[in-house]
């Protein structure tokens, strides 16, 4: 599965695992710590086209709502329906079962401007 080491990361704090063509995408655990205890996740839809740095989804905690920017443009090609159903999937594996959304990636060149994850955590 995904994990911190094999992911690239957003300054905004999201992460990519990119695997051929595609790529899924979620929040890194320091975003979910600073969130804290997440109540909803407003998937985007199968077929929506995302695009690096745009608002893609948005995650609600018990303290405030958060846009999810996308970390690299695409379509939507599969959504994480569990995470919908429990969004405390974010808070326990957000490297793993929490992941948001899954994109077919329309500009994979895109990945050279995320930071790995040596580099994000350095960044904090």
């Amino acid at each position: 599965m995904y994990n911190q080491e094999n992911c690239k990361f957003s300054k905004t704090h999201e992460w990519a695992f990119i695997e051929g063509g595609s790529a899924a995408v979620g929040i890194s655990d320091h975003a979910q710590h600073e969130i804290s205890d997440i109540v909803f996740v407003e998937l985007p839809k199968i077929g929506d086209k995302v695009e690096a740095g745009k608002r893609a989804a948005v995650i609600e905690s018990v303290k405030s709502a958060s846009d999810f920017y996308s970390p690299l443009s695409g379509e939507v090609i599969e959504v994480n329906n569990a995470v919908a159903s429990d969004p405390s999937l974010v808070n326990k594996a957000p490297h793993g079962e929490g992941w948001i959304y899954k994109i077919k990636l329309s500009n994979p060149s895109e990945a050279d401007s995320l930071l790995s994850f040596a580099d994000y955590k350095a960044a904090l």
